[in-house]
């Protein structure tokens, strides 16, 4: 849950600032690779205050952009968000750090 969380908080600000600051010739121009990218770099943010592995966080920003991205196809481009954060969320949900730290 948190990570879906501090994804969303993560994504909706940087969407803020974004559509606050560039007119929408950008979007339509370069949306499709500043999108991606937006995404990746949020996830890496996420795993760095959620202390989760940035391979973890990366593979999950993958899957769940993937999923988005096909949802956003049929559905729409807020229905792709909101599966891709699910998607981010539920395979960031399985890690344990405890469980996943290296033997001493």
């Amino acid at each position: 849950m948190r990570s879906l969380l501090v994804q969303a908080l993560i994504v909706g600000a940087l969407f803020a600032l974004l559509a606050l600051t560039l007119d929408r010739e950008f979007f339509k121009d370069y949306g499709f690779a500043v999108g991606p990218l937006a995404w990746l770099g949020c996830s890496v943010v996420t795993a760095r205050l959620l202390s989760l592995p940035p391979g973890l966080a990366l593979f999950a920003a993958l899957a769940g952009g993937v999923a988005g991205g096909l949802v956003g196809l049929v559905a729409g481009h807020a229905a792709g968000l909101v599966v891709s954060l699910l998607v981010f969320a539920a395979s960031c949900a399985g890690y344990d750090a405890e469980r996943d730290a290296a033997p001493a």
